[in-house]
């Protein structure tokens, strides 16, 4: 993993406020009214796009599940979806 860089402080203003730097925004890929997430991790704060925290919690509750289900390999979950259309044409 590569060295954090500081690139830049923002102060933080009366209400709590802060400005992103423009370097960072556009870093980020961010606009007027975008939404970021902040997640406290010990002793930080990561920003981050709120989908791509959503699908990492998610990926990491699910992480095992294949397995316990039964799915090994790519050829299993192929098998079990043809199954499951085969099942749902019947109804």
């Amino acid at each position: 993993m590569a060295q954090p860089v500081l690139i830049e402080v923002a102060k933080v203003m009366p209400k709590g406020q802060i400005t992103l730097p423009k370097d960072i925004r556009q870093k980020l890929s961010l606009d007027t009214g975008d939404r970021v997430a902040l997640i406290w991790d010990q002793d930080r704060v990561v920003m981050m796009n709120p989908a791509v925290y959503a699908m990492r919690m998610l990926q990491r509750d699910l992480e095992g599940a294949a397995a316990e289900a039964g799915f090994n390999t790519e050829e299993d979950v192929s098998d079990h979806i043809t199954q499951m259309r085969r099942q749902a044409r019947r109804v």
